[in-house]
C-alpha cells in the first residue's frame, strides 16, 4: 500500500532482473541482495553524522580501501534497514581494531568469521536476538548486519573465493556470527559495560571456530569450568605456542557460576590457568613442540609437564559473555583467530 492507502502494484519481473545483475556483476556472496538504490542508500547515510567520503578501512597488501558510503552500499544489498547502519558501522570500526582484521586475516586459509556481540537498549530497539538460537538463523539484525560486513570484505577489499580468499575449507557461518548479550539475564554488568563501553556497544573479534558445550546435569561449578576448559585445551585448535578462546555462556551456566560466587575475571582466570594439554597428549598429536611459535613433533621429552592454551598474562583475553535461553545447559566455546583487542566500540547516536 501506498502512502495514500492506494494498492501498489509490484512488478516481480523487474525486482528478479535487479536481483539477477547483481549477481552478474559478482557482487553477491551466493544469495539474492537487495539492489542499493540512491535513495535507500542515502536513507543509509543519514542515520550517521560520518561524511560519505571517509576512508574506514585499508587492506594494504592490494591497497584497497573502505569508506562510509561503500560500506552503505553493501549494508543496504545485504538487507539490513538504514537503522542497522550506526550498528554495521561500530561492527566495522571494532574489527578494525583487531590486528588479524587489519592484515591477512580476510585471506586466511582458516577462512575466519568475524564474532560480532552488540550490548545496550538498541538491542530491543532493533530486534537483535539475544535469547535462543543466538547463533542460528530466524532474525534480520542478527542476519543482515552480519552478512554487511562479509559483503563489504567482498566488494570492497575484493577478496572472493577462488581468487584473493585462501580458505581451505573455511567456517559455517562465516558471514552470521552476530547476536545480542543477553544482559536481563546475565549475573554480570554486560561484556562492553566491562571493558570501558557502557551502554549501545558493539565488540568483536575473527573466529577460527566454534564449539558447542553441553553441560546439563552438573550443579558443580568446577566440573562445569573444566569441561570448558577441556573443549578450549583440545590440540586440533593450536597452530601456534598458545592459541585465543572465550566462552559464550548460557544464562543457566552463567547463573551456575556466579551462584557459586565467580566473578567474570574469576572465569578468565580459571579458563586461562586450567585449558590446555601435557606435552605427553601434544606429542600424540605432534604438536609437543612450540618453536618459533609454531607447534610442530617434537621428543615428547617431559611427559608430564602441562602446556596452557592461554598464556599467562593473557586472562583479561578471554571473552566471557553471555547469551542464549534458559532451555538447557548448552554454552559455546569461541576459538580466536589470532589475538583479541579487549576492547569495545560504541554505536553513534540511538542514545548509545
Amino acid at each position: 500500500m501506498s502512502a495514500a492507502g492506494t494498492a501498489v502494484e509490484l512488478d516481480p519481473d523487474v525486482a528478479q532482473a535487479a536481483i539477477e545483475h547483481c549477481y552478474e556483476q559478482g557482487w553477491s556472496d551466493g544469495l539474492p541482495l537487495v539492489p542499493a538504490t540512491r535513495p535507500l542508500v542515502d536513507r543509509f547515510l543519514a542515520t550517521t553524522s560520518r561524511a560519505a567520503d571517509e576512508v574506514i578501512g585499508h587492506m594494504p597488501q592490494v591497497d584497497r580501501e573502505v569508506t562510509v558510503e561503500l560500506a552503505a552500499i553493501n549494508a543496504a544489498m545485504a538487507g539490513c534497514k538504514p537503522e542497522y547502519f550506526p550498528v554495521v558501522l561500530a561492527a566495522w570500526d571494532a574489527l578494525m581494531r583487531e590486528r588479524a582484521a587489519k592484515g591477512g586475516g580476510w585471506q586466511s586459509t582458516s577462512g575466519p568469521a568475524p564474532l560480532i556481540i552488540v550490548n545496550g537498549p538498541i538491542r530491543e530497539e532493533l530486534g537483535f536476538n539475544s535469547t535462543g538460537g543466538v547463533f542460528g538463523p530466524g532474525f534480520r539484525p542478527n542476519a543482515t548486519v552480519a552478512r554487511a560486513i562479509g559483503l563489504i570484505v567482498r566488494n570492497a577489499f575484493g577478496v572472493v573465493p577462488h581468487e584473493l580468499e585462501q580458505a581451505t575449507q573455511g567456517l559455517p557461518g562465516r558471514w552470521s556470527i552476530c547476536f545480542g548479550e543477553n544482559e536481563e539475564e546475565s549475573p554480570w554488568e554486560p561484556l562492553a559495560a566491562s571493558l570501558g563501553t557502557p551502554g549501545n556497544a558493539v565488540t568483536t573479534t575473527l573466529l577460527r571456530t566454534c564449539e558447542y558445550v553441553d553441560n546439563r546435569h552438573t550443579t558443580d561449578p568446577e566440573q562445569l569450568l573444566a569441561d570448558f576448559a577441556d573443549t578450549i585445551g583440545r590440540s586440533g585448535s593450536w597452530i601456534f605456542k598458545h592459541a585465543g578462546a572465550g566462552v559464550i555462556l548460557c544464562p543457566e551456566h552463567a547463573n551456575l557460576l556466579a551462584g557459586a560466587g565467580y566473578s567474570r575475571e574469576d572465569v578468565q582466570n580459571w579458563l586461562a590457568e586450567h585449558s590446555g594439554r601435557t606435552t605427553d597428549a601434544l606429542a600424540r598429536a605432534g604438536k609437543d613442540l612450540a618453536e618459533e611459535g609454531v607447534r610442530r613433533p617434537g621428543d615428547g621429552e617431559g611427559s608430564d609437564v602441562f602446556q596452557r592454551t592461554i598464556p599467562e598474562g593473557a586472562e583479561r583475553g578471554v571473552i566471557v559473555a553471555v547469551a542464549g535461553a534458559r532451555t538447557a545447559g548448552i554454552s559455546m566455546v569461541v576459538r580466536y583467530f589470532a589475538d583479541w583487542s579487549g576492547t569495545s566500540v560504541p554505536i553513534e547516536g540511538a542514545g548509545a
